[in-house]
């Protein structure tokens, strides 16, 4: 009973101390008095939390407010520059890893190119070097970094630190336990498109959301799926791989061994490669397509309609399976606003008994291409910022 009971005080004040943080996040500063009634905690209790966070560095005094009769009451200001993590994000090509503070602000960013399959080791060793390189040059207290997070294209088990499979970095079964302990700094590990989704629903347009779905369009397709604020990631870790759901039957076969997914028709690849495929003159990047479309090149006129309608198709299919309030498109794709989303909601949703415009939204993410990489540098403040799980 003894064990149990310090154990229910200590429980106690760490969330007491989260509810704090979280509120002056939210709010950047407040007297103890306005905490103690926001969150309805005893003011000698507020102020016992608040001095522990001041000595933390995470809160500072900041002036008096107006008195109310005797005493003036001290302000408490929230420090977005007191703890700081690390974003990695991998694509088969390129690492990019940037700093941010506890406002997710970006302080540090770099970007380099570099063959990622199949030599996993050599991405880590890279990562390592730039950590430190970054360190240096912002001129940060290590003990300040609260963690890593990668932002991964596969399968993620985040408990074990393993990325199962990804079929697009041709790896399976990488571990990062040993990379933690070489760099004395925790690690967190998630899905891509999962990472994104979470950023999305805590510091975009998700504010105001409880269930989305986060579609991202890369090199190949990822789908991140939140409930009630909670990411979905299911028994196995493996909910939300819409991109390998089959769509032509004994199609074309994808890095998964299957035929015919998703992903294999509505990637940045798939769009680049029906075009080629079509057309004499070959491009390699989306700027240089969505340029062609702008122009009214017949070519790439057809092209985009077949793309768009083998996207709505997946739209229509996760919308009927998962009910969102919201669908967000992200990728370099979203920032074609002009000519994805009036054609997308066109043939998303066409007339039919299940649901219209109303029941569900479609969105393009405002984070753009800082979506996923953000969402992993977001991972290390759970201890700090959330009072419970996040994932179910």
């Amino acid at each position: 009973m003894i064990k149990l009971n310090i154990l229910d005080q200590e429980t106690i004040k760490i969330t007491n101390k989260k509810r704090i943080i979280n509120l002056l996040y939210k709010k950047r500063e407040l007297t103890k008095q306005d905490i103690s009634k926001k969150l309805n905690i005893s003011v000698p209790t507020i102020i016992n939390n608040v001095n522990e966070l001041i000595k933390e560095g995470i809160l500072e005094e900041a002036g008096v407010g107006d008195s109310t009769g005797g005493r003036k009451p001290v302000i408490v200001k929230f420090i977005s520059s007191a703890r700081y993590s690390f974003g990695v994000e991998v694509k088969p090509h390129y690492v990019r890893i940037i700093l941010v503070n506890l406002d997710s602000e970006i302080q540090y960013d770099k970007y380099f190119k570099m063959n990622c399959l199949q030599n996993f080791n050599k991405v880590l060793d890279k990562v390592e070097e730039e950590i430190d390189i970054a360190i240096k040059e912002t001129k940060i207290e290590r003990y300040k970094v609260l963690g890593v997070g990668f932002s991964l294209p596969g399968t993620v088990n985040e408990e074990k630190m393993l990325l199962e499979i990804a079929p697009n970095l041709m790896v399976k079964n990488i571990c990062f336990q040993k990379f933690q302990s070489r760099i004395n700094i925790p690690v967190y590990i998630e899905n891509e498109a999962n990472a994104a989704a979470y950023a999305e629903i805590n510091l975009s347009i998700g504010n105001e959301m409880k269930n989305l779905v986060y579609i991202s369009i890369t090199e190949g397709i990822g789908v991140g799926v939140i409930v009630e604020d909670n990411l979905y990631k299911g028994k196995n870790k493996r909910a939300g791989e819409f991109g390998h759901m089959t769509i032509v039957p004994n199609g074309i076969e994808c890095n998964c061994g299957r035929k015919g997914c998703w992903e294999m028709y509505v990637s940045e690849r798939a769009l680049l490669n029906y075009y080629n495929n079509n057309s004499t003159e070959k491009i390699s990047l989306l700027k240089e397509f969505f340029n062609k479309l702008d122009n009214n090149e017949e070519i790439a006129i057809k092209v985009w309609k077949r793309y768009i309608d083998y996207l709505s198709i997946g739209i229509q299919n996760i919308i009927l399976a998962l009910d969102p309030h919201y669908v967000v498109v992200g990728g370099e794709i979203s920032e074609y606003e002009d000519n994805l989303l009036n054609y997308l909601n066109e043939k998303v949703f066409i007339e039919n008994k299940f649901y219209n415009e109303k029941d569900n939204r479609i969105l393009l993410s405002k984070l753009k291409k800082d979506s996923s990489i953000k969402g992993a540098a977001l991972l290390p403040y759970n201890k700090l910022f959330f009072l419970g799980s996040k994932i179910i």
